[in-house]
């Protein structure tokens, strides 16, 4: 039950906001545009809040009272205590920083009752969630810091390197292991500094590192840590020992709808947690999705990838340019719905085996961009509900785009070609991959193309010291 009483929701916030130090020390006009938005809601002793696994779209402050916070026990199914938070404390901010489902339940647990102020997810995101007393760890998230600590204290010099899986004008990614472990590998993206400074990629290089340092997606590839010398940059990644997807596209011709479906829906929720963030990709391509060993694809590379928060717009220039969206092309800004567009490309290209937009040069290829997709002739391999949410993807205005509306991201979940898929399963990853990429062992490479050592000449050095955050 909600009660709306702007003036006492603004005391109390206010009150809040000075005694607790989460929100101690933000700035008055912050605070009162938070107070604006916020609505009070009561909830019964024993009453659940938040039910784990349910969808979260609400932030919640404790007002008054205590809540429980339980998870059920994935073997048994039990409900286990897990802490307890009283006036002050806050909670729900995970499912609104990306993971989108509630990893645990919250029981009111008070005789007088609790009284929570609340915020939806648009304002969270546009208000609060850069606020880093909101990135807290929880104890029972030692595994995964367990599992951070065990790299932090890794050095260059533990790792050597197993084969190349690929190169280009930045560097190579070499699959490696650490002190000469074979039962898991890793890959090493190498970044020559030089190469970075002379072709002005020192802001994408560092958006880069942030950005995947701090995901946590089973749909995005993971950045273990970084290390650095004079001449290069080191990112150390989770490996897909699958290849590309460009790799088996090429090899197949094309996919069938079934395909086609599966591997878009990993992008979909890759762009739901990156979106939630406020981040637009501006990169997407099939030699941007890894396939891991079970057959699920990943997101990588993400130097075009920036935190531009929701509602707002950027103005750089990148992209692949069969990839591009208009409005990026005539310099207008863009925002996430740049993503959206790719979306539908992607799905083009998968289902016929090349992008609609192409010209025998970049600004032949934009030329074509900006005559629009009803342009295009749809191949007879493209069903109409295939065609139908790829045009809705690719509108020429970017609010216009499915996905971009009130509903997000669920917008496109919820198309008619997407009818009877099991997002739950894919979620999950129980869902069983179009294809199972044959890996043999953690060493086997043969998913990949096979490249020359190196010969170049090592790149000069580079000590201006604008790396030293990498």
């Amino acid at each position: 039950m909600r009660v709306q009483d702007n003036h006492l929701i603004r005391r109390r916030f206010e009150r809040i906001a000075r005694n607790v130090p989460t929100f101690k020390h933000l700035p008055e006009e912050l605070v009162s545009k938070i107070a604006d938005v916020l609505e009070e809601a009561h909830y019964n002793n024993g009453e659940y809040i938040i039910r784990q696994g349910a969808r979260g779209d609400t932030f919640y402050i404790i007002a008054k009272g205590k809540v429980k916070v339980t998870r059920r026990h994935s073997k048994t199914g039990d409900e286990q205590l897990i802490r307890c938070l009283q006036k002050g404390e806050f909670f729900g901010e995970r499912a609104l920083q990306g993971e989108d489902v509630r990893t645990a339940s919250i029981v009111a647990a008070d005789p007088t009752g609790v009284e929570c102020l609340v915020i939806d997810r648009e304002s969270y995101l546009q208000l609060i969630s850069d606020l880093d007393e909101l990135k807290r760890v929880y104890e029972d998230d030692e595994e995964k810091a367990v599992a951070d600590q065990e790299f932090m204290k890794l050095k260059l010099s533990d790792l050597s390197i197993v084969a190349t899986l690929g190169v280009g004008g930045f560097g190579r990614v070499e699959l490696v292991q650490v002190n000469n472990d074979n039962s898991r590998t890793f890959a090493l993206k190498i970044l020559k500094k030089h190469h970075i400074v002379e072709t002005r990629q020192q802001e994408h290089i560092m958006n880069e590192k942030k950005i995947m340092s701090e995901s946590r997606s089973d749909f995005i590839v993971r950045l273990y840590r970084t290390f650095k010398d004079r001449k290069y940059l080191y990112m150390l990644l989770e490996v897909c020992l699958g290849g590309e997807l460009w790799t088996v596209l090429r090899d197949k011709g094309s996919f069938d709808d079934a395909t086609t479906r599966f591997y878009t829906g990993c992008v979909i929720e890759a762009f739901a947690y990156l979106h939630n963030k406020g981040i637009v990709y501006r990169d997407l391509k099939p030699e941007n999705l890894l396939l891991d060993s079970q057959g699920y694809v990943k997101l990588v590379d993400f130097g075009f990838a920036k935190k531009v928060g929701l509602g707002r717009k950027t103005w750089t220039f990148c992209g692949t340019p069969e990839y591009v969206a208009p409005e990026i092309i005539l310099n207008k800004g863009h925002d996430i719905s740049a993503d959206f567009w790719s979306l539908g490309i992607l799905m083009f290209e998968l289902l016929t085996g090349s992008p609609p937009f192409s010209g025998q040069d970049p600004m032949k290829t934009y030329n074509i961009i900006l005559k629009g997709i009803d342009a295009i002739d749809f191949s007879r391999k493209i069903s109409k509900n295939a065609q139908n949410l790829i045009k809705k993807l690719c509108r020429e205005t970017p609010s216009d785009r499915l996905g971009f509306g009130r509903g997000g991201i669920r917008e496109i979940q919820k198309h008619k070609w997407f009818e009877g898929f099991n997002w739950d399963g894919l979620k999950k990853r129980t869902l069983k991959p179009p294809i199972t990429p044959q890996v043999k062992s953690a060493t086997d490479t043969s998913n990949f193309d096979d490249y020359p050592d190196e010969e170049d000449d090592p790149p000069p050095d580079d000590v201006t010291g604008w790396d030293r955050d990498f």
